[in-house]
Order: C-alpha cells, then sequence, then structure tokens
C-alpha cells in the first residue's frame, strides 16, 4: 500500500491576551525594598500586567485562543487537538485544556496539558507540528497561558519584580511545506531547586536567580544548533524571540548569533516574564508592529524551571 504524502506543518495564525492592570515599579517599591532604577538595571523591566481575580488561567487563554482562531481563519468546532501550555493551571486536576476547549466549542477536541515551565510554549507548539505532520490532526490549538500573580512572594523583591500574566495561542495547520522546524531540547535536571514552587504548604514561587542567569547564557550554542536544524543561516533570520526573562539574558542569547539583520524581541521590559506565554507574546507584538511579515523565518526560543529548553525556526503566518 502507498502511503499518502506527510503533510507540513505552519502556523496559521496569533492571539494573545494581556491583562488590563499595569503595575510599575515605583507602585512595588511601595512594598519591598527597590526603586525603579535597581529593577531596570538588573532586569531591564519597567513594568508588567498583573491580572485581577476574574482573569484567571483558563479565562486568558480562552481569549487568547479565540483571537488565534479569529486570525486564521479557523472554525471552533474544526480543532482536532487542545494542547495547553502552563504552569499556574488553577488546578492539578482537571487541566486547563478541557476547560479552555470547551469554553471555545472545541467540542470533540483532543486536549492535554504540559508543563515544561518557560519552555512550554515551544515543546506544546513542537508536538502541535509533529501531530500535524503524521496526519494525527489538521487543526492544533496550541494555548500558553500563565497567572504566575498567584504563585508570587510580594515580599520577595529578587522575585516579585520578575514575575507577570498574560496567554499566547497559535493554530497549527498542515501546508504544502514545513514552516515549523525540527525542536532542539535538552534539560539540566540535576538543579531542580533552581527554579521552584515547592507546593505541599509552599505555593510561592523560589528561585536562585544567580544559578539560573549563569544556566540561560551557557545555552547560546543550542540557538545556533536550532538554525542548524531548520537549515537557515543566522543572517537569515528575521527575529529572535527568546523566553522574556530578562531582559539582559535576551540580549545575550540573541546578541550570540550575530543574526545582525534580526529584530530582538524586548517584550520582557513592559510585560515582565510571563513563563511559558512570553514567547507567543512578544513574536504577536513584533507581527502586529509590522517587524515581522509574512514568511518571515523567525527563532524561537523557550527556557526555565527543570530546568529544560526547547527552541525551533518558524515561518510567520
Amino acid at each position: 500500500m502507498t502511503s499518502p504524502a506527510r503533510p507540513g506543518a505552519r502556523v496559521l495564525g496569533f492571539g494573545t491576551y494581556r491583562p488590563v492592570r499595569v503595575v510599575t515599579n515605583d507602585d512595588l517599591a511601595q512594598r519591598v525594598d527597590t526603586s525603579d532604577a535597581w529593577i531596570r538595571s538588573r532586569t531591564g523591566i519597567a513594568t508588567r500586567r498583573i491580572a485581577d481575580a476574574d482573569e484567571t488561567t483558563v479565562m486568558m487563554g480562552t481569549a487568547a485562543a479565540e483571537k488565534a482562531l479569529a486570525s486564521s481563519g479557523i472554525d471552533p468546532a474544526d480543532v482536532d487537538l487542545v494542547i495547553v501550555a502552563t504552569c499556574t493551571s488553577p488546578s492539578q486536576i482537571p487541566g486547563a485544556a478541557p476547560q479552555i476547549a470547551h469554553r471555545l466549542g472545541s467540542g470533540t477536541a483532543g486536549t492535554f496539558d504540559i508543563n515544561a515551565g518557560c519552555a512550554g510554549f515551544c515543546y506544546a507548539l513542537s508536538q502541535a507540528a509533529d501531530t500535524i505532520r503524521a496526519g494525527s490532526a489538521r487543526h492544533v490549538l496550541v494555548v500558553a497561558t500563565e497567572k504566575l500573580s498567584d504563585y508570587t512572594d510580594w515580599d520577595d523583591r529578587t522575585t516579585c519584580v520578575l514575575l507577570a500574566d498574560g496567554a499566547g495561542a497559535a493554530v497549527v495547520g498542515a501546508g504544502e511545506r514545513d514552516e515549523i522546524g525540527p525542536a532542539v531540547w535538552g534539560h539540566d535536571g540535576s538543579r531542580p531547586e533552581a527554579i521552584r514552587v515547592p507546593g505541599l504548604g509552599d505555593n510561592l514561587f523560589r528561585m536562585e536567580g544567580q544559578a539560573v542567569f549563569r544556566w540561560a547564557i551557557g545555552l547560546a550554542p543550542a540557538l545556533r544548533r536550532i538554525c542548524e536544524r531548520a537549515g537557515v543561516a543566522p543572517e537569515q533570520l528575521a527575529g529572535i524571540v527568546p523566553h522574556q526573562a530578562n531582559l539582559r539574558i535576551v540580549e545575550a542569547l540573541a546578541n550570540s548569533l550575530g543574526a545582525h539583520n534580526a529584530v530582538i524581541a524586548r517584550d520582557v521590559v513592559d510585560a515582565g516574564n510571563t513563563s511559558a506565554a512570553s514567547v507567543p507574546l512578544a513574536l504577536s507584538r513584533l507581527i502586529d508592529a509590522g517587524e515581522l511579515r509574512r514568511g518571515d523565518p523567525v527563532l524561537l526560543f523557550g527556557f526555565g524551571a527543570g530546568l529544560t529548553y526547547c527552541g525551533q525556526v518558524i515561518r510567520c503566518p
């Protein structure tokens, strides 16, 4: 029996949700011993979005997904699979994916959550692309949604200045050629304590900042491997979108490639660190601003808790 030709996978559209409330560095300085100058010099962050009580992880993810579906022209009923990347699901059971799918009206879709911390969107996007290429689905909805404020220690000046809330989503479908490159991923599971929410009575975010900074900067060679796997030279990249952890890390990783023609996402400056949601939020902003256009090759790279990382090159929808 002759096998059918394998379809390619491509992103059909993006959608985002940013909470209404803006929290400035001066706002935080009223509670903890910090200042606008201290925060900017160490993180590059000026403001961040913090969700209100009714802006839940599921609500934000649903709102971003609705926009992604509208952008791609796909009816919710035609979504075959919903993958939600989150480390801040409102409950361990049930997951966020079936709740979001139900709210959208994707009544026959498969659903599951993944937790790869800040690398979650890139892992989920890879799974979506492989599912399309395998012929198991026609349309996959990837949602990255985080409400880190629920886990923030607002008296810890080293972490409360970083964390924020938001959601981003993408619809992945079949195409005549692959527009989502192979994933490059890895981990250092020997240091699970570097970024953690301990649980069992302690649900506050903890991080060993200097250790994480050194690990993240050391991931620069992975970006070059991503380009090699995709068959794209760094100088051909139109954009670089690392996880928006800290402006110093973002710029160091991007500059390590020598991709002088590429625009670098700096969404962290006014959006803060939104974990898995940061990559789609930052990428969508560049697309909406006209800094990236249809077909442009863009390198995506997520890294964080685990410690784990994942990235790929995609073509803009």
